[in-house]
């Protein structure tokens, strides 16, 4: 048990900036096991967003409280996800060979393709969440449906590890350490922590249970497309793919609450 809790905390640091203990570390045996809880971690950030927005929505508009609580999933990861995102589109964008791919997702600066995306994701994401809250007028199906979207888009991500490898060369990077000698507990752990919020969401709405669907069809195709340029993936498109999949998840929610 002591061992398992010093994994999630390690997963907990990794991908948040939420205080942890302070005996917790990027150590690689923990790291490695640390995708089991991955998608744990999106019931924790998605919980504190719906929080936020919830809170916010006694004082201010839908609009408001929808922006607000985007920006408290930002300030929990630390912008981790968004960060991965914005590479992509600026590597894959300005980039025509794997060297220069990955040259250029390496690179901090953000370019033209990377702020374009940023702006373009996050105002589809916005007006999405603004669409899913007017038609959902229960707490407990807002909070669910918050959660699922993060744990089950960060399902698709670190699923892309059990299935792909690592691109990059570079030892020191502290991404190849996740799951680079992967068990079943840490598949089983992701997909558990992953869908179980769908599965309950299913209760309330059955729909919803098809919205993994469309999710893990972009997952297919971006970790395909990944393959083809830079065979296989790197941090940055595990981040862009959680990104990706999290708006698929309410686009998806929008069209099967409509036409089912």
């Amino acid at each position: 048990m002591k061992k398992e809790l010093h994994i999630f905390f390690t997963t907990l640091l990794f991908y948040t900036r939420i205080p942890c203990p302070k005996n917790t570390n990027h150590h690689p045996d923990y790291l490695n096991k640390a995708s089991r809880y991955f998608p744990l971690i999106g019931w924790i950030v998605g919980g504190i967003s719906f929080v936020v927005f919830y809170l916010s929505s006694l004082v201010f508009s839908v609009e408001i409280a929808v922006i607000l609580a985007i920006i408290a999933s930002i300030l929990t990861t630390g912008a981790f996800h968004e960060d991965g995102f914005a590479d992509v589109c600026d590597g894959f964008g300005g980039g025509w060979t794997k060297e220069k791919i990955l040259l250029i997702m390496k690179d901090s600066a953000i370019g033209a393709f990377g702020a374009i995306g940023l702006v373009l994701l996050f105002l589809l994401k916005f007006q999405a969440l603004v669409n899913l809250i007017e038609d959902t007028k229960s707490i407990s199906v807002g909070f669910l449906l918050f959660v699922s979207a993060h744990a089950v888009s960060r399902l698709a991500a670190i699923s892309i590890v059990f299935t792909h490898e690592y691109s990059r060369d570079d030892a020191t990077s502290k991404s190849k350490s996740i799951a680079q000698n992967y068990t079943w507990r840490e598949a089983l752990g992701a997909f558990f922590f992953g869908l179980l919020p769908v599965a309950v969401l299913s209760v309330f709405f059955w729909q919803m249970a098809f919205s993994l669907i469309p999710v893990f069809l972009f997952r297919f195709f971006l970790a395909r497309y990944f393959q083809k340029w830079i065979g296989g993936y790197t941090g940055d498109c595990l981040g862009a793919t959680q990104q990706v999949c999290e708006v698929v998840f309410y686009l998806s929610a929008i069209a099967l609450w409509k036409f089912i």
